[in-house]
């Protein structure tokens, strides 16, 4: 296997370092080492002395001598040189053609890729590990190991980077950017829908680890890395984003759920659902048929027993998504209800229209670019309601409702209820059935959005749609548990 020349990884300073003082033919000096702690680089082998720079943990030196207590160091990247205690740099072992100082970094790297704080010593291990292993040992599993390890650790960066409290241009978190660039990792930003800077590594070291001869967990975790959703461009455009997906898709394909520990595979499984439903969406939007299914086997495959506290967030949006999408590819243009009937026409720009007409008399019109789903249509028992899914953005499905005004002449009109009173973000308003005496209507939300979730089963008045009454559970209201309807109950992943 071809040597990535830090497969992306190590900079042209530190491969400079390493190679550099491995090639010397003298005993000791020069040797490569690496800063342990973050550290100030003196003029002279005294705390006292002149400070020369900050150096960071990770970052890659040459030693070129010792006295008393210090290293005499030179730093290629800055071009300058000094003085480090000995306490504050890791000695880089020396290749050895019997594969020693590989599999000495490989045990410094797992050690240090347990601790927070880390992050660039672990860069920086990875990297003189790929700069003495063998072709051999970097398409067995140590390479395979060093590729994971390195991407966790820029992940784990990235994640500090992007809490609300973060400052990624002072402190540590600077210092460990600074040193992960250094290696060649590069790192994106994007704006999360909370409003804060969603930062987030580019995948680089994952893509080359997929080619690897990696263990089942280090695949499952380089593809769910690849596939993030909180990583994805905002302002991307519609053809854009399914061709992402459609790259999405084929990235965790390539991971066989069979090997996986339970745990891993609910994960598989749940990017699996959510990438499928929205590539579903892409397809509907685009004029082809939406297929759900997918999306659907993959979301009933998961079992919520082996599920963790962490992947509660990641389950909730694969629901989400899932429901939002699992009426597309129904190909229905028309509903006969007796006296009513609903049919879908082409509007205006590339609208769809849905109208309802009367006794054969047009009663109520409305449009929509989203995606209108007549198969989901139902009408109450006394004939003045009726409830419709539509899908205006992936991951976000709105709750039409059609009703009669009181009275023999009553015209109809349309009401569109949102998941959430809120910028649209993953979220799904469904009917879940409906209550005798035509006055009232059971309705079930989940959304996500604007930094808050919540999910809701609700008693609504028809007349003004203002929820009567609601929990969190559908087994606490008496209606749902007497009038909910059956299709709802055996179908909605909100009941999961």
């Amino acid at each position: 296997m071809r040597r990535i020349a830090l497969i992306v990884a190590a900079s042209a300073a530190a491969a400079l370092v390493i190679t550099q003082a491995e090639a010397a033919d003298l005993p000791a000096f020069p040797r490569a080492g690496l800063v342990s702690q973050d550290a100030p680089l003196r003029g002279a082998p005294r705390d006292t002395a002149s400070l020369q720079a900050q150096l960071g943990r990770g970052e890659a030196l040459e030693i070129r001598g010792e006295r008393g207590d210090h290293w005499q160091v030179w730093d290629y990247r800055r071009e300058r040189g000094g003085w480090l205690r000995k306490g504050q740099v890791l000695l880089v072992p020396r290749a050895h053609a019997d594969g020693g100082a590989s599999a000495e970094l490989l045990s410094q790297l797992r050690l240090a890729r347990q601790q927070v704080g880390t992050e660039g010593l672990g860069l920086g291990l990875a990297a003189a590990f790929v700069q003495v292993a063998t072709p051999a040992e970097m398409g067995g599993p140590g390479g395979a190991e060093a590729l994971d390890a390195m991407g966790r650790l820029a992940e784990r960066i990235a994640d500090r980077a992007s809490m609300p409290s973060a400052k990624p241009n002072e402190g540590q978190l600077a210092m460990q950017l600074d040193v992960a660039a250094r290696y060649g990792l590069k790192f994106e930003q994007a704006d999360a829908e909370d409003g804060r800077v969603q930062v987030c590594y580019d995948g680089e070291v994952f893509r080359r680890l997929l080619v690897t001869q990696a263990t089942p967990e280090q695949r499952v975790r380089a593809a769910l890395a690849l596939t993030r959703a909180d990583c994805l461009n905002p302002r991307a455009t519609v053809r854009e984003q399914e061709a992402r997906d459609a790259w999405r898709q084929q990235v965790l394909a390539q991971v066989d759920a069979a090997t996986l520990a339970p745990h891993w595979k609910n994960r598989l499984l749940m990017r699996r659902a959510s990438v499928a439903a929205s590539l579903a969406f892409a397809q509907a939007r685009r004029g082809t048929a939406g297929e759900v299914a997918p999306a659907l086997g993959d979301f009933a495959a998961i079992a919520p027993a082996e599920l963790t506290e962490d992947d509660q967030p990641a389950y909730n949006e694969a629901a989400m998504r899932v429901n939002a999408a699992r009426w597309l590819g129904t190909s229905v243009t028309a509903r006969d209800f007796g006296s009513l009937a609903l049919t879908l026409q082409p509007g205006a720009d590339g609208e769809r229209c849905v109208e309802l007409k009367e006794a054969g008399k047009p009663a109520a019109r409305r449009c929509s670019f989203g995606q209108v789903a007549l198969a989901s249509a139902t009408l109450n028992r006394e004939g003045r309601a009726l409830a419709l899914a539509v899908q205006p953005l992936d991951g976000w499905r709105e709750l039409w409702v059609f009703q009669k005004a009181p009275g023999r002449g009553g015209g109809w009109r349309i009401d569109v209820m949102p998941p959430a009173p809120a910028r649209p973000g993953l979220g799904v308003a469904e009917f879940a059935g409906w209550v005798p005496g035509g006055a009232q209507m059971l309705v079930a939300r989940e959304f996500r959005a604007e930094g808050r979730y919540r999910r809701s089963f609700e008693v609504v008045t028809l007349a003004n749609l203002v929820t009567e009454r609601q929990s969190g559970e559908p087994a606490l209201l008496g209606a749902f548990q007497r009038w909910s309807d059956p299709a709802w109950r055996g179908g909605s992943p909100m009941r999961r």
